[in-house]
């Protein structure tokens, strides 16, 4: 695992409400996040487009005082930060337009490096649903192709159930909350499976974050964002699938689509 205690400025910023465009434009003015952190207001307001609000996050000092709880939780659990600066960043995801600046990882890092599909779709498949992502999960992750999803209840589960079946099958969980939480509660011990058989779960939000609603929108960039191409299964309209199905076709991913059967 890297060492936190050297990353404690990436962590800082991974708290800041700002949003993933204004903090690549502050990485580029600044370099890093410890010289932002330094900064000054004078400084800050100087910024053409940051604004008074976005310099008093920056500058917010109860953020600051919550630092050393988050590094120490990161520590007592293994989990890793990864920054947009470090090799280990994802290439694929390095290439879309909100890139995350760091993602949480805990487990197999090295799967970020791993050439992935997602399979996605919804939450009340029905039995051939359920099959087919088992399916395509077990098959391309027998073939060493490692499947991402989102861990939602429905068809992600059951691609990463297919995925953690096959012999070595490899697998990322695409939280829309912090690693201190698994949502929903259901997938706790499918979370622990995949942990135990060498997958991955990231998410781009730091400890204490909630499965808000306002999450999965973007969290769902990251998991086409990692792929290669997406594979939706039994998607209903209107829904969060179908958002990820827009992010891969922004970002030129290949989309499959399995549709329901009726």
């Amino acid at each position: 695992m890297d060492n936190i205690r050297k990353k404690i400025y990436w962590v800082w910023f991974s708290l800041l409400q700002l949003g993933s465009i204004k903090k690549q434009k502050l990485l580029n003015i600044f370099g890093n996040p410890k010289k932002i952190y330094n900064a000054t207001e004078k400084e800050l307001l100087s910024i053409k487009g940051l604004g008074e609000k976005s310099a008093n996050e920056i500058l917010n000092v109860n953020i600051r005082k919550e630092l050393e709880k988050h590094v120490k939780y990161l520590k007592s659990n293994d989990i890793s930060i990864i920054t947009v600066q470090d090799k280990e960043y994802p290439y694929m995801l390095k290439q879309i337009y909100d890139y995350p600046i760091s993602l949480y990882v805990r487990g197999n890092v090295d799967l970020l490096k791993y050439k992935c599909i997602s399979i996605v779709g919804c939450r009340e498949p029905s039995n051939y649903g359920i099959n087919c992502a088992k399916y395509f999960g077990f098959n391309l992750a027998n073939n060493g192709i490692c499947i991402v999803s989102g861990l939602a209840r429905g068809i992600d589960s059951y691609a990463h159930i297919g995925a953690i079946t096959a012999k070595n099958g490899k697998t990322i969980a695409v939280l829309g909350n912090g690693l201190d939480t698994i949502y929903p509660k259901e997938n706790i011990e499918l979370a622990k499976k995949i942990l135990n058989l060498g997958g991955t779960i990231i998410s781009e939000y730091p400890l204490g974050t909630s499965p808000n609603k306002v999450n999965f929108p973007a969290r769902n960039r990251i998991v086409s964002g990692l792929s290669s191409g997406v594979l939706v299964v039994e998607a209903k309209e209107k829904s969060g699938t179908l958002i990820t199905v827009d992010f891969a076709l922004e970002q030129g991913r290949d989309v499959y689509v399995v549709p329901r059967k009726y």
